[in-house]
């Protein structure tokens, strides 16, 4: 009897992992499975969790519900960890409080998607950067410009999965090229890279992808540490720079020129 009771575990356990149909979110198998309270359907609980918080802070207030992004259902709260006996219950509403870690650097980036592009056109030459292939020479500021750029727009302290996988398809876009031996033209090379980017960045910076690309590419064309780049786009924008101290990892603004959105901290109006 114990041992037709562990055959049934096994096999529940293999079922589980080698599911026919995956998270539609991922599209891998399931880790950690988790249901929607109205609709029901199944997601990884990671995958559903960033979901809710990523269609939650463009709402301009806090959300009680979430659509699914199957059916479009509104749904309370996600059911996971379920034992045979009981289970857990995430609300959409928790724990979207500010976090310590965004600072106001993240609040300046943020900011930035919500204004007109191209303010640094003519002050950065992204075509001259494709047409002399500099991309070629590897920028060291990239990856801690990337942690920065997504955990500003998604609001969250841990992208790091997110990040490199971004990460990981910059480099091997360009190292791809470095070791080719065909030579296209500049204006074909950009389109590729704004193509190749945007497909892995789309599923996690949605609606602000496209804008994502283009802050990209002006800053490896800038050629710019993040700092010195922090400056010349606030001096164009006419905003006070945020003065970040690497030590503490924190950043103090003196006289903000320029009011938060509504997203930004509650206490924001009252500095």
């Amino acid at each position: 009897m114990d041992q037709q009771d562990s055959d049934s575990n096994n096999e529940n356990q293999s079922c589980s992992s080698s599911d026919s149909n995956p998270c539609p979110i991922c599209l891998a198998p399931f880790l950690q499975e988790s249901y929607l309270d109205t609709c029901f359907h199944k997601f990884c609980y990671k995958c559903i969790l960033q979901w809710t918080k990523v269609v939650s802070h463009k709402e301009s207030r806090r959300p009680s519900s979430v659509k699914c992004p199957l059916c479009k259902t509104e749904n309370f709260s996600l059911i996971y960890g379920y034992d045979g006996s009981s289970f857990q219950r995430h609300y959409v509403n928790q724990g979207f409080e500010d976090s310590s870690f965004f600072s106001k650097a993240h609040k300046y980036r943020l900011q930035c998607y919500y204004t007109e592009p191209g303010i640094l056109n003519d002050a950065i030459n992204v075509s001259r950067y494709w047409k002399l292939r500099k991309y070629i020479q590897p920028n060291r500021w990239l990856e801690s410009w990337l942690r920065r750029e997504v955990q500003a727009l998604l609001q969250e302290e841990d992208t790091e999965v997110i990040l490199y996988h971004i990460l990981g398809t910059v480099n091997s876009f360009f190292s791809r090229d470095e070791h080719s031996r065909q030579t296209k033209k500049p204006e074909m090379k950009q389109e590729e890279f704004e193509d190749v980017v945007s497909n892995a960045a789309r599923p996690f910076l949605t609606a602000k992808t496209d804008r994502f690309v283009k802050e990209l590419e002006l800053f490896l064309a800038s050629g710019l540490n993040i700092e010195a780049y922090d400056d010349v786009y606030l001096q164009r924008m006419g905003w006070n720079t945020p003065k970040i101290t690497e030590a503490a990892g924190e950043s103090i603004e003196h006289n903000p020129v320029v009011p938060y959105l509504y997203i930004f901290d509650a206490d924001s109006e009252n500095d």
